[in-house]
């Protein structure tokens, strides 16, 4: 899981380069070149670093056209300056091509859009996960027992609604911090409202019906006809509601990471890629605060279209 989440570091590091050249056992890249009138920026690497594992404190030893080291396990060794110049031209320079282009640091774009949609669809389940959670306890409580638990809960759900959702997650964010997992909370807490709401109205038409007071009459507890007889009715409406609520969540997250209060770098966020990239837009490089955006209204479009299938598919006076 942690893997999934945060992906794993590679084997080897991989740098872009704009051209090299050999210096005998050494390999001189440029990293950066704007032009005649600037400084190539150039880093230098011994052949055997690029092709081997290497000890950290190995000695390197040049004799005319060979060059000798000590491996990571310790055992020595020996090659031709020429042979290794060889493998690392055939074996360790590789031209990669980006779809969509590169941001201002360099990094693919095609490559943080897949990592973003992985933060999209994981603050969508989370945080509706957290606002069901709540909802269902809360608003089974209020629509069953009525008096001043309903009373509470209604309080309760006037005040959140008072405040405005995105100056709520935010004052969140602030108590619990920047971070991942943060802003997954901190969108949860405030989704709950709408699911109880429409759970309170649905447990108090079902608590009226014949099998609910057979259940009462046979002396089932609360609990048992909670559980086993009201909830599982309630499954349209609360499925409904949850893909309302999905797409809210990533609106949300990405609004959150656009003024810089959702996830950190270097952690991918389609917000974050707009927040980073907007003073592009007015330039020919437009695309790069674009993509993410368009990601960001088709991903919040689908749900919304998804929610409204299934409220026509349960709605059973449709024909």
């Amino acid at each position: 899981i942690d893997k999934l989440i945060n992906g794993s570091e590679p084997a080897y590091r991989s740098i872009p380069v704009k051209q090299i050249r050999f210096d005998r056992a050494h390999v001189v890249a440029v990293l950066f070149d704007q032009g005649e009138d600037t400084v190539a920026l150039t880093e230098t690497f011994l052949l055997p670093d690029i092709l081997y594992h290497i000890q950290p404190d190995s000695v390197y030893l040049e004799q005319g056209d060979s060059i000798s080291w000590i491996a990571g396990d310790g055992k020595r060794m020996k090659a031709s300056v020429s042979e290794l110049q060889k493998k690392v031209i055939s074996g360790s320079i590789e031209e990669r091509k980006f779809l969509l282009g590169t941001d201002r640091f360099g990094r693919d774009l095609l490559s943080r859009m897949i990592l973003g949609a992985r933060m999209s669809f994981s603050v969508g389940f989370i945080a509706v996960s957290i606002s069901l959670l709540l909802g269902l306890l809360l608003g089974s409580i209020a629509g069953y027992y009525s008096g001043w638990p309903d009373r509470l809960v209604l309080w309760l759900i006037q005040v959140v609604w008072s405040v405005p959702t995105l100056l709520m997650v935010i004052a969140i964010t602030f108590v619990l911090g920047k971070g991942f997992w943060q802003v997954f909370i901190a969108v949860g807490l405030t989704m709950w409202v709408e699911v109880a709401r429409v759970v309170r109205g649905q447990v108090l038409s079902l608590r009226e019906k014949e099998y609910v007071m057979a259940a009462k009459a046979i002396g089932l507890s609360d609990f048992g006809i909670l559980f086993r007889h009201i909830l599982p009715n309630l499954a349209g409406p609360v499925i409904i509601i949850s893909a309302s609520n999905f797409a809210s969540a990533i609106l949300m997250e990405a609004g959150l990471s656009f003024l810089g209060l959702g996830v950190q770098p270097p952690v991918p966020s389609w917000g974050s890629m707009v927040r980073e990239h907007y003073g592009y837009i007015l330039i020919h490089q437009a695309y790069l605060a674009m993509i993410p955006g368009i990601a960001i209204m088709i991903l919040v479009l689908s749900f919304t279209l998804a929610g409204n299938a299934l409220r026509d598919a349960f709605d059973i006076k449709t024909v």
